[in-house]
């Protein structure tokens, strides 16, 4: 399934702690959890460890704390193939953090400290992407680094006539300037309500190239000039066991494929199977995919 292509990521790397629980508490009320675990996490990280474990060629922008949180995070993605020149120590300020609340049926809740990620500058993302070569390369990037930085990404992809992907988390309202770069926006469906009061079509009005609404269990739906098509959801042996972490899956996969040069419908195929085997274990990173499984996954 791999094919030439390289995937920048420029996002976010966290360190979570993952808090087992029966059920999300209610406001005010105290729960005694299950478990707690320390993983690997972040936007950014998920995702470029997504493109990798698929074979993809992926390269890392970001900022970590200099701390040992930091050190873990790097070795991390490079023992998952991920080349992490550019992604910079940052004295002062600790790894960014993120708490996740895992209910015992999958769905979670997750709250972000951005730390060193909040660092992250438009000049960093000059710099990491001016030496890159090469035709086939999609930028992906998140929101858990400032917006600034990437509209940076977006002009510098733009510039040099690479695809630019943005899954627009955690959700805020865009500059105009900012969509008209992105070719392919992946919100799930509760952000495509904050993006955008009028849905899909005004993205697109906006200057969207195509909006992928990701709905979990419901799927995708690809939105473009030329129409809407649906995408059914895969189902994983035994049902989720943790859902954190698959629109990572989705947008990392997305991305490769995209770099791949497979079209848009293909790709999102590719990303739904992907997103769906990433729930199949407790952690973000756990169940990532490799592109023979998403292949299996495909031909059923």
């Amino acid at each position: 399934m791999a094919g030439p292509g390289v995937v920048v990521v420029v996002g976010s790397v966290n360190a979570d702690l993952v808090v087992a629980l029966e059920r999300i508490p209610r406001a005010g009320e105290t729960l005694t959890a299950s478990g707690l675990e320390r993983r690997q996490g972040g936007k950014g990280g998920n995702q470029a460890a997504a493109a990798a474990r698929l074979g993809g060629d992926v390269r890392f922008v970001g900022r970590v704390g200099d701390d040992a949180e930091g050190a873990a995070a790097r070795a991390a993605l490079e023992d998952d193939g991920v080349d992490c020149a550019a992604l910079l120590p940052t004295a002062g300020e600790p790894t960014g953090t993120a708490l996740v609340l895992l209910e015992g049926d999958g769905e979670n809740a997750i709250a972000v400290v951005p730390g060193a990620n909040a660092r992250l500058s438009p000049d960093d993302v000059a710099g990491a992407l001016a030496p890159l070569p090469g035709e086939h390369v999609v930028v992906l990037a998140c929101l858990e680094v400032p917006v600034e930085t990437v509209h940076a990404a977006a002009r510098a992809a733009r510039q040099r006539g690479w695809g630019f992907v943005l899954n627009p988390a955690p959700a805020q309202p865009l500059p105009a300037e900012l969509l008209a770069l992105v070719d392919v926006l992946t919100p799930n469906e509760h952000e495509l309500g904050l993006l955008s009061p009028g849905g899909a079509p005004a993205l697109l009005e906006a200057g969207v190239g195509a909006v992928v609404v990701t709905r979990g269990a419901a799927g995708a739906d690809v939105v473009t000039a030329q129409g809407q098509e649906h995408h059914d959801a895969y189902a994983v042996a035994g049902g989720p066991v943790d859902t954190t972490g698959a629109g990572d899956a989705f947008s990392g996969t997305l991305a490769w494929a995209l770099a791949a040069q497979r079209p848009l419908g293909d790709a999102v195929e590719q990303a739904c199977a992907a997103g769906a085997l990433a729930t199949r274990a407790v952690g973000a990173r756990a169940a990532l995919a490799t592109a023979a499984e998403v292949e299996s996954v495909l031909r059923r």
